[in-house]
């Protein structure tokens, strides 16, 4: 069965490049990149709009947030389910269904007449956004030959890297010249241009004539949801200051993890089977891709507070020294498909794991007296390391999943990192919350020397929790080394 698999997975893009017009890898890793970009970029450009929204509606910022939380609900309850139907009818068309109503989406958010019908357009933009992050990846294995995996995942670490620096800037401009509507609109030429491409150049095949009989695991499906939904809420609602609703939908979640699991060992045909997550080291990826996201979740929480109040720098500084963290990861990510390519996925793993533990270190060393050089420096190498891994850990994963289960795992993959953001928002501010109030000079003063403390100490943590990656890595990898050799036949 291995063997099969083997020879599967080593035919595939040959296979599927031979049907209809998927003949040019170079047109189909370009439609993918221009997805990831989409779902990407609806993350990032929404957040810089809310002040905007707050003064169109005459809403609080407790309604207007939901604009953002809408779509990252979506995302983050749906994905995996996304996965594993399109692992059932075929990647093809899903992905294809999945930009035209991430488009539509787009053009309803841009004439929503009321903040609710904006904020439901988003989550419908959620949805189409899940289908192509689960889909993408998905298709890398179906696009290029094995030993180029690594590249082109690191070409859409890129373009997500990419989407996440532009998003803000670009947002910014939009407003400033279109009003809010044009940073929504901006998505539709974009949705145009990435379904014709993909439409052209993306093979016709996708799908394992076994799982296609399937029936969907429909129950499965609203138990996860549901689960992560309530999970993702106690995470996000009250900005950090746990209370009694946080409480109660973290023991909702609880149950709901508990139920997912009875239903799928009753299911004929599991949604998620739980046999997979035996395996050591797709286990181990997933876990170690929640905590890598959980840690450079602090980057992004931190570091505004850090730079503005530690080092005084004013809000255009602020956004400038920002934008170093994802323009390293997005020059990384090119550099890592490559080193990925020749040295191999796991070894590369553990470099960059190694290098984020490092560069996390670095940055809970941070003086203010070093000026911006204290951080520029240390997130330099903390998102080469980030980039290194991501880039090995999604090359490493997918080229080992069978056909049948790619969009599934891929499914899971990015599951797996949402929900280390989604935590390493919560956590990491609670933490800098916590350590920079001991160094308060009054209740709402955040002084230079609370920033740095509370800096150093959120990033001691975080270092911590990227020393434990890595050895989870380094044991995952022996103990799946010691398998492979056990099932070798004699």
């Amino acid at each position: 069965m291995a063997i099969a698999e083997q020879n599967e997975r080593a035919s595939a893009p040959q296979n599927t490049q031979s049907a209809g017009l998927a003949h040019s890898p170079v047109l189909a890793l370009a439609s993918l990149s221009l997805a990831t970009l989409l779902s990407s970029l609806g993350t990032s450009i929404a957040s810089v709009g809310l002040p905007s929204l707050m003064q169109a509606f005459g809403a609080p910022f407790q309604s207007v947030q939901w604009v953002v939380l809408a779509y990252l609900l979506a995302i983050t309850a749906l994905i995996v389910s996304a996965g594993r139907l399109a692992d059932m009818v075929g990647r093809r068309p899903l992905l294809l269904g999945g930009i035209a109503l991430f488009t539509l989406a787009s053009v309803l958010c841009g004439l929503a007449p009321t903040l609710w019908l904006l904020i439901a357009a988003r989550a419908v933009q959620g949805l189409g956004a899940a289908l192509m992050m689960a889909l993408t990846l998905a298709f890398v294995a179906e696009t290029v030959t094995r030993e180029r995996t690594g590249s082109a995942m690191g070409l859409l670490g890129a373009m997500s890297a990419i989407g996440t620096t532009l998003g803000p800037s670009l947002g910014g401009f939009l407003i400033a010249g279109f009003g809010w509507r044009a940073i929504f609109l901006v998505n539709v030429p974009l949705g145009v241009a990435t379904f014709a491409l993909a439409w052209l150049a993306l093979p016709a095949s996708g799908k394992a004539a076994d799982v296609a009989q399937d029936s969907f695991d429909a129950i499965g499906t609203v138990l996860l949801a549901l689960t992560l939904a309530a999970y993702a809420l106690a995470m996000t609602l009250g900005r950090g200051h746990f209370g009694a609703l946080n409480i109660g939908l973290l023991v909702a979640a609880g149950i709901g993890v508990v139920l997912f699991g009875v239903a799928q060992k009753r299911a004929k045909n599991p949604l998620i089977p739980l046999a997979r997550l035996y395996d050591i080291r797709l286990s181990a990826s997933l876990a170690t891709n929640l905590v890598v996201a959980t840690v450079m979740m602090a980057t992004l929480v931190v570091a505004p507070f850090y730079l503005s109040r530690g080092l005084g720098l004013n809000a255009a500084m602020v956004g400038v020294v920002l934008s170093t963290g994802p323009l390293v990861s997005a020059l990384s990510a090119l550099v890592a498909g490559r080193l990925t390519d020749r040295f191999g996925a796991h070894r590369m793993m553990v470099v960059g794991l190694f290098s984020l533990a490092v560069g996390t270190s670095l940055l809970s060393l941070a003086a203010t007296k070093l000026g911006i050089a204290s951080y520029i420096v240390p997130i330099a190498v903390t998102c080469f390391g980030y980039a290194l891994f991501q880039t090995s850990n999604n090359a490493a994963v997918m080229s080992g999943v069978a056909a049948g289960e790619r969009g599934m795992v891929s499914g899971l993959l990015n599951l797996s990192r949402n929900l280390g953001l989604i935590t390493g928002a919560s956590l990491m501010g609670a933490i800098f919350a916590a350590a920079s109030t001991a160094e308060r000079q009054s209740q709402d003063m955040l002084t230079s020397a609370a920033a740095a403390h509370g800096m150093q100490v959120t990033f001691q943590t975080a270092t911590a929790l990227a020393v434990a990656a890595l050895l989870l890595a380094l044991l995952s990898t022996r103990a799946g080394g010691r398998l492979s050799v056990r099932q070798q036949p004699s």
